[in-house]
């Protein structure tokens, strides 16, 4: 992994800290035909705390590492946020829809790293 990929993946895990989002986890697919390096995925108790969890990832992440996503969608219903930030993907869920997908289970091969919770 390059430097700036990984200063880029501890902005994603460092904001999502900062916003008190539960079961912070990334999955490193490096090593596997997937459509990205890593995802970085969590969750949020209500909609308005997946909203910002996701918008201090966004704002975070341009204001230390000088990058935006390419594209985010979800902010609609905020049940499942996605950004994109090209090797990266960042996952917001609310803890039920993330549970009914299980995407970080999808790519049996990946290694998941997981964090502590932020009390």
């Amino acid at each position: 992994m390059k430097k700036e990929d990984k200063k880029l993946l501890e902005a994603i895990v460092a904001a999502m800290q900062e916003k008190k989002a539960k079961r912070v986890v990334t999955v490193d697919m490096t090593k596997l035909e997937a459509p990205c390096q890593y995802f970085v995925i969590c969750e949020g108790d209500s909609d308005k705390h997946v909203s910002s969890i996701a918008m201090e990832v966004k704002d975070y992440v341009h204001e230390h590492v000088d990058e935006k996503p390419f594209a985010i969608d979800g902010f609609e219903n905020a049940e499942w946020i996605a950004m994109d930030y090209g090797l990266i993907i960042v996952h917001v869920f609310r803890r039920e829809t993330r549970a009914f997908y299980d995407i970080e289970h999808l790519w049996e091969d990946a290694e998941i790293k997981e964090y502590e919770d932020v009390v």
